[in-house]
């Protein structure tokens, strides 16, 4: 059992290696986060109004989508330079006629096979926004649609888009924090992200990444891509980052532009999404392992940084439990005593709970007025954020045997739901 003492060793090494970065990503926001604020606004120039299409691709979304429109209707920005556009995709219900009732142009797909956001987004692009809005938009925001908006959000991104960024993702909030431990675990990771990595990143001036939805990206970017949206792995997201990065651009940050959005309340459902996640993850790793190696070779941090963020942790967490099952095994036939092998995994996850909490109950400290739910459900969701980012063991295993196709995630918590149900909708 020696050999796995030194294994475990090795492993928590690597793991120390490839995050401490990250732990120094903490005090960072902490100490520069209104210094590098200021220095922006105080560059800033003029800001000039911009011509933006709002992109929704959504499929069977009748609950939600009115919510989304309706929001993006009532933004501080001028209505006469935004135009909310519903790619109703594979829809079954009513999803095109809401949306047409509540003021959005309308296109709709059906294709049984090609299924995906990355695919709708190209077809969306090729087939009709070239087409009927050649030239229109200077840029084009990306949203679900579950997502609902601050009022003054894309008022917030059009300043800094004014800044000289053609990709900018913004400050992820949870509208449903007080539907389950699930929900609030999901919006706990998703706050993180924004605070701790992305913000982090903008401070240091190096690539943060867009996460799914709530992103701008200009015209430059698409023309860059000959109008077309050619990612179409299940993480189009992460593809999309790291292809852009690769090119030698970066993705910038606006942490006053904030948005809401409806994170599973079933496990069931949250671990479907993260299966997807985790096997996207893999697709995005085999295509793109040579450009991130090049540009960590070339010390491109961003490479670095997005490499670490979607390969060690799910390679090491597999090798850490293979090895030490195939020991306990080993172990058992010889007569060694297999509770050495077990304390060793039980002592892993242990360190693992504890390192998460911490990330946990810091971010919970830092973002407590933006988590709309009693104070004793924000404690709460320090405690069970570790049980949540624990099942990422399995889900990691399952996303390496199970064959993962892109389904959608059933959102019925519409403001009018919320109510019904005694819940308030904070925006």
């Amino acid at each position: 059992m020696e050999l796995l003492s030194y294994l475990n060793f090795l492993i928590s090494m690597i793991f120390i290696i490839c995050y401490s970065y990250q732990l120094f990503y903490i005090p960072l926001v902490w100490f520069f986060k209104d210094k590098k604020a200021n220095k922006v606004l105080a560059q800033r120039g003029e800001v000039t109004l911009h011509r933006f299409a709002a992109i929704i691709c959504a499929r069977n979304e009748e609950k939600v989508i009115g919510d989304l429109i309706d929001s993006l209707k009532s933004q501080t920005y001028p209505q006469d330079h935004l135009t909310v556009i519903v790619m109703a995709d594979n829809c079954t219900d009513r999803t095109a006629e809401v949306s047409l009732e509540h003021g959005a142009v309308v296109y709709t797909r059906k294709n049984d096979e090609l299924i995906g956001k990355g695919y709708a987004l190209d077809e969306l692009f090729d087939k009709h926004l070239n087409v009927d809005y050649a030239g229109a938009f200077d840029g084009y925001f990306i949203f679900d649609a579950d997502n609902l908006l601050a009022p003054d959000y894309i008022e917030r991104m059009n300043e800094k888009f004014c800044d000289g960024a053609d990709v900018i993702t913004s400050y992820r909030n949870t509208k449903n924090f007080d539907s389950g431990w699930v929900a609030a675990s999901c919006g706990l990771w998703f706050l993180r992200e924004s605070r701790y990595l992305n913000n982090a990143r903008s401070i240091l001036n190096v690539s943060c990444a867009v996460s799914g939805t709530g992103y701008l990206f200009s015209q430059k970017v698409l023309d860059t891509y000959e109008g077309r949206w050619p990612f179409h792995l299940l993480t189009e997201d992460i593809e999309f980052s790291i292809d852009w990065i690769s090119k030698g651009h970066k993705i910038d940050f606006c942490p006053d532009a904030v948005f809401y959005d409806e994170q599973p309340v079933k496990f069931s459902q949250s671990f479907r999404q993260r299966v997807r996640w985790s096997r996207g993850y893999l697709q995005v790793l085999y295509k793109y392992f040579g450009v991130l190696m090049k540009g960590i070779f070339h010390l491109n941090f961003s490479c670095f940084d997005f490499f670490m963020n979607i390969a060690p942790a799910y390679i090491l967490s597999l090798a850490s439990i293979i090895s030490n099952m195939t020991l306990i095994i080993i172990g058992s036939m010889y007569g060694d005593n297999p509770m050495i092998a077990v304390w060793s995994i039980a002592q892993l996850l242990l360190n693992s709970c504890l390192i998460t909490f911490l990330v946990g109950i810091i971010t919970v400290i830092t973002e407590w007025k933006y988590m709309h739910i009693k104070p004793i459900k924000k404690i709460l969701a320090a405690f069970e954020f570790p049980l949540f980012m624990l099942s990422f063991i399995p889900i990691a295993v399952t996303a390496l045997f199970v064959k993962v196709k892109w389904k959608p995630i059933e959102h019925d918590e519409s403001i009018e739901e919320r109510k019904k149900k005694g819940k308030e909708t904070k925006v």
